[in-house]
């Protein structure tokens, strides 16, 4: 079956369009780039795609939400928050780091389109404080966690951890101490939102396992 014979949808032209920016990068996710490379019309791919903008904020939103199906997982299930808020993050940062090293050309060029998409990063961005504060939300029902704001602290969490796992880091991540650094930072984090006495070894993890 050629190109032509393919059903054109939507899909189909965002997943070239991640083709064609992991073989030429980021400049070519254009409409025009992706027509040829579906051997089709501009035109035909614009009855789809409205824009430039559009497509590459189509190629950001598939790429952030190909991460997120096990931490939604994490944060909606059960067991001691503490515990539960740190397999969030070391899920976090596991999928950050396996995009990176197993599709790299994508994960450079991400930076480059997000730029371009930043409507498309806010909403993860938004939707992974979400996930944070649900756990500890569930933290301070459970009287595990101080009476604290939430989200607030989601985001501050969030921002707390973004070595480890924001995009903007990669380049750190291969440092020996990484592993040491946010072990130190999670300790600092626990100390910061759990209640007095409750703040065993066992919301502790001495090391992040290697993922």
């Amino acid at each position: 079956m050629s190109p032509t014979d393919i059903p054109l949808t939507r899909d189909l032209i965002v997943a070239t369009a991640e083709d064609v920016v992991r073989r030429f990068g980021p400049d070519k996710a254009t409409v025009v780039d992706v027509a040829r490379a579906l051997g089709v019309s501009h035109a035909a791919v614009y009855r789809h795609v409205a824009t430039k903008a559009e497509l590459r904020g189509l190629v950001v939103a598939r790429w952030a939400e190909e991460t997120v199906p096990p931490l939604r997982a994490i944060a909606a299930g059960t067991g001691a928050a503490p515990q539960r808020l740190r397999e969030l993050l070391d899920a976090l940062i596991a999928v950050k780091h396996r995009r990176a090293a197993d599709d790299p050309e994508l994960f450079a060029a991400y930076r480059t389109l997000a730029a371009d998409a930043q409507s498309v990063v806010a909403a993860h961005v938004d939707e992974l404080i979400e996930m944070v504060a649900m756990v500890i939300r569930a933290g301070v029902e459970e009287g595990t966690f101080r009476n604290v704001d939430p989200l607030a602290a989601g985001r501050a969490v969030l921002l707390a951890t973004s070595r480890f796992h924001h995009p903007l880091h990669a380049a750190e991540w291969a440092d020996p101490g990484i592993d040491a650094a946010f072990n130190d930072v999670w300790q600092l984090l626990m100390e910061g939102l759990c209640v007095p006495n409750r703040n065993s070894n066992s919301n502790r993890k001495s090391a992040r396992a290697p993922k």
